[in-house]
C-alpha cells in the first residue's frame, strides 16, 4: 500500500489549498478514506471521511462548511479542498486508508501553514 500526498504549503488566512493523495497497492474504490491532522503540540485530529463510492462524507465540526473531501476512483486519488483557512488549521495533514478512527495505512504527511 502506498499513499503519496501532494499539495499543502503556506497560505494567508482566508486562503485556499487543495491536498491530493494518490493511492496504489490496493483496490482504492473498495475502501473508505479519511483525512486527519496534527497541529503543533497537539494530538491527532480526525478531519473528514468519505465512503468508498464517494456518496457519503463526514466532517469535524471545526472544518464543516470550509473543507470538502472528494475522491476520483478512476484516478485512485483522494482530495481535500480547504477554503477560508484559519491559523488554527495549521497542521501536518495525513490521508489515511480506512474510516474514521480505524486506519490501516497513512500517507507521508504534508505541512499546511496558515499565516500572514
Amino acid at each position: 500500500v502506498q499513499l503519496v500526498q501532494s499539495g499543502g504549503g503556506l497560505v494567508q488566512p482566508g486562503g485556499s489549498l487543495r491536498l491530493s493523495c494518490a493511492a496504489s497497492g490496493f483496490t482504492f474504490s473498495s475502501f473508505d478514506m479519511s483525512w486527519v491532522r496534527r497541529a503543533p503540540g497537539k494530538g491527532l485530529e480526525w478531519v473528514s471521511a468519505i465512503n468508498n463510492g464517494g456518496g457519503s462524507t463526514t466532517y469535524a465540526d471545526s472544518v464543516k462548511g470550509r473543507f470538502t473531501i472528494s475522491r476520483d476512483n478512476a484516478k485512485n486519488t483522494l482530495y481535500l479542498r480547504m477554503n477560508d483557512l484559519l491559523p488554527e488549521d495549521t497542521a501536518v495533514y495525513y490521508c489515511a486508508k480506512g474510516p474514521r478512527d480505524s486506519y490501516d495505512d497513512w500517507g507521508q504527511g504534508t505541512q499546511v501553514t496558515v499565516s500572514s
